[in-house]
């Protein structure tokens, strides 16, 4: 299974972008997939999760209302909409295929990840 993670760049605070993470293997529509990120010096922290239908969300406080993740399972894609940004945001971002049967925001709860695509947001 790989995870190919794209979108992310240099942005001005207030600003948006939106992450891709496109899978392989014909089973994508069938897994929970979560968006973590890790800033310099800090440890990786969950930041959204989605359910294989994508019925259910989950997102951390600190981009509760900001970020919002999706999918498109004919397209073996989720995807992460950042508005709002911070410079607190920037961080490289990894999307992540679930594990458990349940939306999980613990990095062990994910069993593939992405190489992850680095966002900077600048004050």
């Amino acid at each position: 299974v790989q995870l190919q993670t794209s979108g992310g760049g240099l942005v001005q605070a207030g600003g948006s972008l939106r992450l891709s993470c496109t899978t392989s293997g014909r089973t994508f529509s069938t897994y929970n997939m979560g968006w973590f990120r890790q800033a310099p010096g800090k440890e990786r922290e969950f930041v959204a999760t989605i359910s294989w239908s994508g019925g259910s969300t989950g997102y951390a406080d600190s981009v509760k209302g900001r970020f919002t993740i999706f999918r498109d399972n004919a397209m073996n894609t989720v995807y992460l909409q950042m508005n709002s940004l911070k410079p607190e945001d920037t961080a490289v971002y990894y999307c992540a295929r679930g594990a458990a049967a349940r939306v999980a925001t613990t990095p062990s709860s994910y069993d593939y990840w992405g190489r992850g695509t680095l966002v900077t947001v600048s004050s």
